[in-house]
């Protein structure tokens, strides 16, 4: 797991009716896998505090009796420490590693986010990823809680997705031992100058093995000919709320039945797919030159 640089952010396939669609589900997982890529399940992107507990538990379920060839990591999130401490004792002998986040809307300050994180780790029986998302959360991590937390025995990386190089550069000096993943895809060129391990994606769903291959030329120093390919690739696919456009892009190219997203999402935020399947060419066209 250590060795893995790609994490796929995947996101829930749907049925028309918003029931989850395991066969779509089970298809894009094989991609992923057939890419060597890890994969993160229930996420943001995952829309994970769309899904009702029940529902949660059977993907997680599921994606266990995959015997995937690929490490999976599962998202633990909310605001609720018992329920997420309930969740990732639930999940422990299923999945790989967790990735943790900062509690939802609370806003704690250093104690309170030290506390939460340390508390989730005792629970947790696998490697965690610490994960800094203050546009959802409403909260910056500190770097002390970083510190404070270093020596867990279940700390093994951070996902960094503030999107300030600045942010990122603070826990690099804060823990320098601990592995620090860009959480943007757009950023990674820079992170990666920076000292960044790899890359939590979006954009893989859709691209799997282009990702990887842009992923290994940031982490080589290889950035000249990424732009402004990779920057219009990352734009096009945040127009609208993610997991938006990365569903209507894996509908398109047939990978998934339906674009259906939980509410308040919704597929109508995006009036066409045209600049999704035109920047979705020219990556297909990069890779085919570059690989």
């Amino acid at each position: 797991m250590k060795n893995i640089t790609l994490w796929t952010a995947l996101v829930t396939p749907l049925h028309a009716d918003g029931a989850v669609h395991f066969e779509d589900l089970e298809n894009i997982l094989r991609r992923q896998e057939a890419a060597g890529n890890g994969i993160l399940i229930l996420g943001s992107t995952g829309e994970g505090l769309a899904l009702d507990d029940e529902e949660k538990k059977a993907i997680v379920d599921f994606v266990a009796t995959l015997d995937l060839k690929v490490p999976v990591m599962t998202g633990v999130g909310g605001y609720n420490l018992k329920k997420q401490k309930e969740w990732i004792s639930y999940c422990n002998d299923k999945t790989d590693a967790f990735l943790l986040v900062a509690p939802l809307y609370s806003k704690p300050g250093l104690n309170g986010q030290t506390e939460w994180f340390r508390d989730l780790l005792d629970e947790a029986e696998k490697p965690c990823m610490i994960y800094n998302i203050p546009s959802r959360t409403g909260i910056k991590l500190f770097p002390q809680v970083m510190i404070s937390l270093n020596s867990h025995p279940n700390v093994w990386a951070m996902k960094e997705a503030s999107g300030s190089l600045h942010d990122f550069q603070e826990f690099r000096e804060a823990v320098p031992d601990i592995p620090l993943f860009s959480g943007d895809d757009a950023l990674l060129p820079f992170f990666s100058a920076a000292g960044c391990r790899g890359l939590v994606s979006v954009c893989s769903n859709v691209w799997p093995e282009e990702v990887g291959l842009y992923v290994k030329k940031c982490l080589k120093g290889e950035t000249n000919a990424l732009f402004p390919l990779w920057h219009t690739a990352v734009k096009t696919m945040f127009s609208a709320s993610n997991p938006i456009p990365v569903k209507r892009l894996l509908k398109e190219k047939g990978w998934i039945s339906s674009a259906t997203l939980r509410a308040p999402l919704t597929e109508k935020e995006l009036s066409s797919a045209g600049a999704l399947l035109e920047i979705d060419e020219k990556i297909h066209s990069w890779y085919q030159q570059n690989r």
